[in-house]
């Protein structure tokens, strides 16, 4: 699996033909708590870097960026429920969706782990 970064503060983890997708570690860190969770809807088609959710805490809102162009097919329900494990674990348990890319080329365009960390200082 090949684990990527946009720009946006999102992380895709790819896995063959499909992604998961979720707010990265600074994300969260820099929302503090967090308290509601918007999914895009199951079957819809976004493309890379538009807006696919939004993620509400404490101190601010903040939309969710896709990070490769693709097709919703499945919403993490256990994180609508309970929005905090975007905090306590937004890399795995807090994942957001999964999508089915329709784009995999525009994975080349996104930060491995190391550029991702000098992205964000």
């Amino acid at each position: 699996m090949t684990h990527k970064y946009h720009q946006e503060h999102t992380w895709v983890r790819i896995d063959g033909g499909s992604a998961t997708v979720g707010i990265t570690t600074h994300a969260q860190d820099t929302l503090g708590d967090i308290v509601f969770v918007d999914f895009a809807e199951v079957g819809k088609t976004f493309a890379q870097g538009s807006v696919a959710g939004v993620v509400e805490s404490v101190k601010a809102a903040a939309d969710v960026h896709m990070p490769a162009s693709g097709t919703v097919t499945e919403v993490n329900e256990a994180l609508r429920a309970d929005p905090s494990l975007a905090n306590s674990d937004p890399e795995g348990a807090g994942w957001f969706y999964k999508v089915q890319l329709s784009a995999p080329h525009e994975l080349d365009s996104l930060m491995d782990a190391a550029a991702y960390q000098a992205h964000t200082g």
